[in-house]
């Protein structure tokens, strides 16, 4: 394109472009004026800015870096984890506490709560240091064409890229990385790469354009007179006017934040939510009834508030928020130590436990951005080595003689490939000298190399390797199986079209190889298309495919066994993807079975749930095709993860309960991602996976435990309370066991799952009903134990022995001490797996709560808890007998309950 015949016939401006002037800061507006226009808009000139404008400009839109968010400070992180809502209740029992003048009990939860979040905040600041420290660095410097002053001539200077502004004129040519949006003023041969934005592997053609056609509203990548940043220059060369820098551009309005998982928050969040308002539920209603009882039987009393928040308490996992925090922070340290890989939000551990589908990116992700070569065919199909060496002639020929700076992508990997029995993949023969050259261009589609056979004296062989349909139409002849040659009429041409066909249908990328000897006196330096690229003599086809990432597919199998579906969510061809799926062990249907973007928009949500369960591709996805697909896999219920590395996978990250993204991510998905694989090997998925499944079972094994003895506890104590006339354990006391029982159970954040336990098997989530159903079992179970000590102590008590025995001291510190003995046995066999195969914090954590139930009544400290009175020895045995049933009816229901054990 002339850029005179620009200036002399100037289109008319669109409608809507008469009453105002076009907003300059948004590309998709500017992308649909004309070139005058946009140049007028901006206020430049194909000659670029001069000098002082320049500068105004770059004060007033400020550098071209992409912004970046600013990581919350330690206070905001601690106060941001008080939205827990355990924390939230544990401040409120600690206020009524206060307020009933209980100041221990509001002191220690006061302790709890702080501990909790300082853990919390202080876990996802070092995830969010370790993420900044993967950063990666992006093009120094841009080609620019500016004047030092006006009506000074133009001058082509390296500037630095953060120093563009809108207005400039850059200059693009193969190897560039795009430094900002930029509308092409002139292009030749011009290809760009940015599967970053798109999800397509291969080059897109760029091209200048006075008037632009009408592209879908927001589908900046998709029109070919743009060239967005984040792309590169893979063929060609062009010249641009510089629409949008830093804050502006496509690649940061992509990356903006955006509202994460608005519809009921994560996995994680859901769970522990539930979870958490089951108990709080709980709480108020034995707390309620305990009120109510002791206002029927004795008349309202203030000291019946002490021992309704003691009953509050006791139901309490007051430890929850540090387990919690504790067993995430534990399993993201080892999941950065042992396998490279980053969580940037410590919930996401669970979420990815619970993950029970994968929507993953093609491009990037389970493929690299490059192809590697498949086959080589004569024109009947059959392989055929030679076909390959003479496109490595070509591709070798082409990258010497036309001077690129940088090889096609589809030569590299004929050139990795190389020839036929010989070390120079660019010359089989050893014997070939190169003379001229026609590199690939977009329009011809076509690359062309003469060269110089010492067998053929007198001739120039002429090479030609290109798109099928480009270069068949040149070719009058064919290679026969014999080695000959045959006409090409029209049947046969068919024939050769139908082979194409069906290679490009099997998501081959298929390039026709032809050649033909020409008389000597072709003069090379006047190489032509006309001259050289006719009556040529098909070979056959090279049939490339993409080249899978390292260890994609034995993390694809490792997910299938730990029971997690895959979904392919891609920009490229539905074939292209179908291949690639094949490659790698995933089934992705049988032909035809590939969704399609544009398909999914005739779907409303519960047609295209119905459709995304049992399908496995979904290609020609734009980003909001693939955060649709996600969202509704977790409308549907399914704990959804996304694993992708562009800015185009963006939404999807957003929308799905757990972000994933590989090493190569772009910087800004690396950014809103929440788990970050640090290492090349996407195999750690399936470890973080597990790692996930681990901390999860280590939570509900703790609220398995506690909840139930916590339970068992209140309903004796609302039982005695209403037998016996006085409290059969102090508040204080009900606290320092609570505290004793919940510090012993810290140490299952050290546990790890055996394989027989099960929870490897499939997805781990928290489940409140099932946990509901569980402590009600185990919670009268335990009470029961406690009713029996209660008997036991009763019983004690009648004897003549007993006279003078204080019977408040003796009831308090006998159910001090069953409790802690209990309790100890929950842990032991409560927890999944062999109890012989105890962790040594296990082991340690039911020896001490052993040590601290038979030695605190008798220690100095007993006093100061309101253990006054020493137990008689008659109680022992009979507590013995009480553990021993209570440890056989455990033992009895866990056998019965196990499969529940190891999933809830």
């Amino acid at each position: 394109m002339a850029w005179g015949s620009e200036a002399s016939a100037r289109p008319a401006a669109p409608p809507q472009l008469t009453a105002a002037r076009p907003d300059t800061t948004d590309p998709a507006v500017l992308s649909r004026l004309t070139t005058l226009e946009v140049l007028r808009a901006l206020e430049t000139s194909p000659r670029g800015l001069d000098e002082p404008r320049a500068q105004r400009l770059l004060e007033r839109y400020g550098e071209n870096t992409p912004p970046t968010a600013h990581p919350p400070g330690r206070l905001r992180r601690f106060a941001r984890s008080l939205r827990d809502p355990f924390s939230a209740v544990l401040l409120v029992l600690g206020v009524v506490s206060a307020a009933v003048s209980a100041w221990a009990t509001a002191a220690v939860i006061t302790v709890l709560v702080v501990i909790s979040c300082v853990l919390r905040s202080a876990g996802e600041h070092r995830a969010e240091r370790a993420a900044a420290g993967l950063r990666e660095l992006v093009a120094a410097t841009a080609t620019v064409r500016r004047r030092p002053a006006p009506g000074a001539e133009p001058r082509v200077r390296e500037l630095p890229v953060d120093q563009l502004v809108p207005g400039d004129v850059v200059l693009l040519g193969p190897g560039d990385v795009v430094p900002a949006d930029v509308r092409l003023l002139r292009a030749t041969g011009l290809t760009v790469h940015q599967p970053a934005l798109t999800g397509e592997s291969a080059p897109v053609t760029r091209n200048a354009r006075d008037t632009p056609d009408a592209p879908p509203s927001g589908d900046l990548p998709g029109q070919r007179h743009l060239c967005l940043q984040g792309g590169s220059v893979a063929t060609g060369s062009g010249t641009g006017v510089v629409v949008a820098t830093g804050a502006g551009t496509f690649w940061a309005r992509q990356s903006r934040p955006v509202p994460r998982r608005t519809t009921g928050g994560t996995v994680f969040h859901q769970a522990l939510g539930g979870v958490s308002w089951t108990l709080i539920r709980l709480m108020l209603c034995a707390a309620a009834l305990v009120l109510a009882a002791h206002t029927v039987l004795r008349g309202p009393a203030l000291d019946t508030v002490p021992l309704a928040v003691a009953v509050a308490v006791a139901l309490t996992p007051e430890m929850l928020p540090v387990v919690v925090n504790v067993s995430l922070a534990r399993g993201a340290v080892r999941l950065a130590r042992e396998h490279a890989v980053m969580v940037r939000r410590l919930p996401a551990l669970h979420d990815l436990g619970a993950m029970e589908v994968l929507c993953t990116d093609k491009t990037g992700t389970l493929t690299r951005d490059r192809p590697v070569l498949h086959s080589a065919l004569d024109p009947w199909g059959r392989p055929d080595p030679e076909v390959l060496g003479w496109a490595a002639v070509n591709a070798h020929w082409t990258l010497h003689l036309a001077e690129l700076p940088a090889p096609d992508p589809l030569d590299e990997a004929i050139l990795r490939a190389g020839g036929p029995g010989d070390p120079d993949p660019g010359d089989p023969c050893g014997r070939l000298t190169g003379l001229a050259a026609l590199p690939f261009d977009p329009v011809r589609r076509r690359a062309t190399a003469v060269v110089r056979e010492p067998d053929h004296p007198g001739t120039h062989t002429v090479v030609v390797k290109g798109a099928v349909e480009e270069v068949l139409p040149c070719c009058t002849r064919l290679r026969t199986e014999a080695g000959g040659e045959r006409a090409l009429d029209e049947a046969r041409r068919l024939e050769v079209l139908a082979l194409a066909e069906r290679q490009a249908s099997a998501g081959l990328r298929l390039l026709a190889v032809a050649m033909a000897r020409r008389p000597g006196r072709t003069v090379p330096a006047g190489l032509t298309p006309d001259s050289a690229e006719r009556e040529l003599t098909l070979l056959g086809f090279v049939a490339l495919r993409d080249e899978l990432a390292p260890g994609a597919a034995e993390a694809l199998s490792a997910l299938a066994r730990q029971g997690i579906a895959v979904k392919v969510l891609t920009g490229d061809h539905p074939a292209t993807a179908a291949r690639a799926c094949r490659d790698l062990g995933l089934d992705p249907g049988p032909p035809g079975t590939v969704v399609t973007g544009a398909h999914t928009e005739t779907l409303d949500d519960a047609e295209l749930a119905e459709l995304a369960a049992t399908r496995t591709v979904f290609a020609r996805c734009t980003p909001a095709h693939k955060a649709r697909v996600v969202e509704v896999l977790r409308a549907a219920g399914h704990p959804t993860g996304f694993l992708g590395d562009g800015v185009n996978d963006l939404p999807a990250l957003h929308a799905a309960d757990v972000g994933i993204c590989p090493l190569g991510a772009a910087d800004v998905t690396r950014a809103g991602a929440d788990v970050v694989l640090a290492g090349k090997d996407l195999t750690a998925i399936g470890r973080a996976v597990t790692c996930g499944r681990d901390t999860t079972r280590n939570i509900t094994t703790y609220l398995r435990v506690v909840l139930s003895s916590n339970l068992g506890n209140v309903i004796a104590m609302m039982v005695a309370g209403l037998l016996l006339p006085f409290l059969p354990m102090l508040p204080l006391q009900v606290l320092v066991q609570n505290l004793c029982f919940d510090a012993a159970q810290l140490a299952f954040a050290f546990d790890r799952a055996e394989p027989r336990a099960g929870v490897r098997d499939g997805p781990t989530v928290l489940r409140p009903r099932a946990f509901t159903a569980f402590v009600l079992r185990f919670g009268a179970l335990n009470a029961a134990a406690d009713l029996g000590t209660f008997a036991a102590l009763g019983w004690l008590l009648s004897l003549p022995s007993a006279a003078g025995l204080d019977t408040h001291a003796v009831f308090h510190a006998g159910w001090f001490t069953e409790n802690l003995l209990t309790q100890a046995l929950v842990i032991w066999l409560l927890r999944p797996g062999s109890a012989r195969r105890m962790p040594p914090p296990l082991v340690a954590a039911v020896a001490g709560l052993t040590a601290i139930g038979l030695l605190l009544p008798l220690s100095p400290l007993a006093p100061a808890l309101g253990l006054t009175a020493t137990l008689p020895g008659a109680y022992y045995p009979l507590l013995g007998v009480v553990l021993v049933v209570y440890a056989g009816a455990l033992g009895f229901i866990r056998a019965r309950y196990r499969g529940a054990i190891s999933i809830l």
